[in-house]
Parts: C-alpha cells; structure tokens; sequence
C-alpha cells in the first residue's frame, strides 16, 4: 500500500494534513467497523485514532489563540456533533491541566443542504433564527466538512449580522473542490480528496453516523440507501 502523502495545509493559524489525490486509502480489513456496513464502503481514509489526535493539536491551537477569554461554541449539526463533542472535551482537558482557561458555552445549530449525495443550493438553518446573545461575544463555529465554502460563507454572513466580537471557525475536513470559495477554517483538521466521505458522524441520508472512521462509501452503498 502506498504511503499517505502528508503535508502542512497553510490555512489560517490551524494548519492541516494534506491527503493527496492519489491516496487509496487503508484497506478495511485493517479496522473494525459494523458488519451491517459491508459492502458499503471502498476504504478508510482517516481512521478514529487519527482523527483523535488531530483534534487535540486542534484543541492546543485553538488554547493558544483563545485560552483566558470566554467563547460561545456554536457546533453545527448533525455531522459536526461529534468532532465537537471531541474538540470541546479536549479543550476541557487542557483548561484543566494548564494555567490557561477557556470557559465555553455550546450552542446547537442545524444546517441542511445535502440530497443523497449532492449539495443543493437550498440552505436550511435550524436553532439561529435568534442568536442576538453572540453580540460582543468570541464565537467558534464547529463544523465537520467544509466543501465548496457557500454554506460556510452564508452561516459566516448570518453570525456576523448578530455583531459578534470574534469569530473562528474550527473544520475537521476540507474537501478539495472545483469553484472553492476560499471561505476556509480558521483551524482545519484534514484537506481531503473529491470523494463523498461518511462515519464520524457524518452521513449519507442518516446512515453511516455509527462509523467511528472516516470511509469513502463505495457505490453499492449509495444506491443501497439512496432516497
């Protein structure tokens, strides 16, 4: 199996690993997932290990920037819930045993524009209808993969008009797109491939959230749970 190909991704102050195009990814045989997901998947592009790393250097850059001011988190669901829930309680762990704090309040923020497997120009955002309690405040937004940049740039848009002092914006993935608005976290975890990627809580029409690795979905999977 060739070697991933690993790189710094200079995007803001986070940084990145660059997996490159040509990265087959590992082998499911390697890992253990669930047996109902066989045959839905061609291969493991970020095994859970990794992704719990990553997200700890995460947690240490975001301390750097941010640690002794209070931040509202606001993680956008549903694929973002468990990076999240990851990145806040290593930041928790961090306050703990540091002389730095960072105190932190989670808002949940819902948006919707995928079908199957295409993004669609229809944005839906559920639980930000009010969020006037963001004025004056530090704001990270949480999100789990950031594609093209124009679901990212319209919730940047709608964040800013509540007048917030602060806003970074913490991504798991970037998936390397045609058209890329550059709209990029300020913290990325993973630049990725062109290719639709499921587990980690990340989905494909509410199926493979119970995956702890980040996989490719093989086409018979999309046709299997196709809507």
């Amino acid at each position: 199996m060739a070697d991933v190909v690993v790189k710094q991704l200079q995007v803001g102050g986070g940084g990145g690993i660059v997996i490159d195009d040509d990265w087959p990814g590992y082998s499911l045989d390697l890992f253990s997932y669930p047996a109902h997901y066989s045959g839905d998947l061609d291969c493991v592009v970020v095994p859970h290990g990794v992704i719990m790393d990553r997200t700890e250097r995460l947690a240490r850059n975001i301390m750097d920037d941010l640690g002794d001011h209070d931040i509202v988190v606001l993680c956008v669901l549903k694929g973002g819930y468990q990076f999240c829930v990851d990145l806040v309680d290593k930041i928790k762990a961090l306050s703990r045993n540091s002389n730095r704090t960072l105190p932190m309040r989670v808002h949940f923020i819902r948006l919707k524009s995928y079908l199957n497997d295409q993004s669609t120009e229809d944005l839906h955002i559920v639980g930000a209808e009010d969020l006037s309690f963001l004025a004056g405040k530090n704001v990270l937004i949480v999100e789990a993969i950031v594609g093209t940049g124009k679901t990212m740039k319209a919730l940047l848009k709608h964040v800013e008009s509540f007048s917030p002092k602060l806003i970074k914006v913490a991504g798991l993935l970037v998936k390397r797109v045609p058209h890329n608005s550059t709209c990029l976290p300020d913290y990325v975890g993973f630049e990725i491939p062109d290719r639709f990627v499921v587990g980690y809580a990340l989905d494909y029409n509410e199926y493979f959230r119970d995956l702890n690795h980040i996989c490719v979905i093989s086409e018979s999977g999309k046709t299997k749970y196709k809507i």
